[in-house]
């Protein structure tokens, strides 16, 4: 029951994600647009805070800060092998995250950037026309890099006992000091001449809050369910989306190759989940 539920939070949480974060990024306000490296930064702290919070409700008897700290030393500081079977998924994460940004802010700002006269400058045909390159470029990596890192996470989470928060502060430790790295090297310019929140407004606060619940239910889909799940969802959230998009931002017109593959993946999700009845005795061929 769990994993059922935990599939349909993912896939309202990734839904709402992807619209909310295109917005944001397309979204035309004064002053600097806000820095996606900052962003996943942020939503890698908080993911950090949340589950120190949810390791202390887990345990009563961890109510007390200074039995929570001993807890977290012992499984972090005092394990640094286990510790660092999650610096490989979290590096992934971290570029899966960005690349999904640069995707974003690339697609759509060929969409909204073509121009509307057929006989308009070849110059913005050509910059449009290499944005959309970019923005796939972004997708088809983030899409491989996903699925090793999914199965590599859902091979430690399994193998181990420590709690799924655990191992979410584990992971979100390394993504933390890798996405700021790539902050710093990246943005540093921007960083010092307007601060780290540049940009940032309601909208991206929403976002960076998806994005850090988003891993959270990723953790749990996978702990209790399978990556193989989890990409279901992915394909599940991407079809609510285009829908969403055909028919409240009319933004979007699908064609009979995407209902296709829509189909395919509602079929498939289905043919997943069905469990064939075990057949009885009565009917076995007796030899």
């Amino acid at each position: 029951m769990l994993k059922y539920v935990s599939l349909g939070v993912l896939v309202l949480q990734t839904t709402s994600l992807v619209l909310t974060m295109r917005y944001s990024r397309t979204l035309k306000e004064d002053g600097p647009r806000y820095l996606a490296s900052s962003a996943v930064v942020s939503a890698e702290v908080l993911k950090i805070i949340t589950c120190t919070f949810l390791v202390l409700m887990e345990n009563s008897e961890y109510y007390n800060m200074r039995a929570m700290n001993q807890l977290l030393k012992e499984e972090i500081v005092n394990k640094p092998v286990e510790t660092l079977k999650l610096a490989v998924p979290a590096g992934i994460y971290t570029l899966q995250n960005n690349l999904l940004y640069v995707a974003l802010s690339n697609l759509d700002a060929a969409t909204y950037q073509w121009p509307s006269d057929s006989g308009g400058d070849a110059e913005e045909k050509a910059l449009s026309a290499g944005s959309q390159f970019v923005g796939l470029m972004a997708v088809l990596m983030a899409c491989v890099s996903s699925g090793f890192a999914g199965v590599y996470f859902e091979k430690i989470l399994k193998e181990t006992k420590q709690s799924v928060w655990v191992r979410n502060i584990q992971l979100g430790l390394f993504s933390f000091v890798l996405g700021f790295i790539g902050m710093m090297v990246y943005d540093g310019q921007s960083l010092r001449q307007s601060g780290m929140f540049q940009g940032y407004s309601t909208v991206t606060c929403i976002v960076v809050a998806l994005q850090a619940v988003g891993g959270l239910v990723v953790a749990v889909v996978i702990k209790y369910a399978d990556n193989i799940l989890k990409g279901f969802a992915t394909s599940l959230s991407i079809i609510l989306s285009t829908l969403i998009s055909y028919f409240m931002l009319k933004d979007f017109s699908p064609t009979g190759l995407f209902f296709l593959g829509a189909l395919l993946v509602i079929a498939a999700t289905f043919l997943y989940g069905y469990e064939r009845k075990p057949a009885s005795s009565s009917s076995a061929i007796k030899l």
